[in-house]
């Protein structure tokens, strides 16, 4: 169903020079049975991170994701994980597990990764604290320059 970037990053900026478009609402239930709506996580940096078991780029970065939702948790940011998984809960819940994956985890659909234009993974989107994608990658990301964003992003206020 998708392919993986490994290797190939897909970068683009901060869209501070261009208007930003509204990141697409979704409701999902989580691995705990909690439901997960982006409206919910208005006022917040939003991280959104689709990914699978099976992918490498995927592994490599879930840790990263894990230490930012720690470090940058309590300066309003908000990391969600995306299992693009075929075999659902019963093959994502004891990786969710092993992982020690600290933030909500849902199952993607067809018409999810559609309208976040996921056709590789792992992908990832920032998304501001008004709704709007400020940044998106596909591929592995360079974490010091990922951060960098996400730090800019927590800097700016509300408007």
């Amino acid at each position: 169903m998708f392919k993986t970037a490994i290797g190939t990053i897909l970068l683009t900026t901060l869209a501070a020079a261009g208007p930003r478009n509204a990141a697409p609402e979704f409701r999902a239930t989580d691995s705990n049975g909690a439901t997960v709506r982006l409206a919910d996580y208005k006022g917040k940096v939003l991280l959104l991170n689709f990914w699978a078991t099976w992918c490498g780029g995927c592994k490599l970065e879930i840790p990263w994701l894990i230490d930012f939702e720690k470090r940058y948790r309590d300066k309003g940011l908000a990391v969600i994980g995306v299992s693009m998984d075929d075999d659902g809960w019963k093959l994502v819940k004891p990786f969710i597990v092993e992982k020690g994956m600290n933030y909500p985890v849902i199952l993607g659909t067809p018409d999810l990764a559609k309208s976040y234009a996921v056709d590789s993974m792992p992908r990832t989107l920032l998304i501001d604290r008004i709704s709007r994608i400020a940044a998106s990658h596909t591929g592995v990301v360079d974490r010091a320059a990922f951060e960098s964003e996400i730090q800019a992003l927590l800097k700016v206020a509300i408007q």
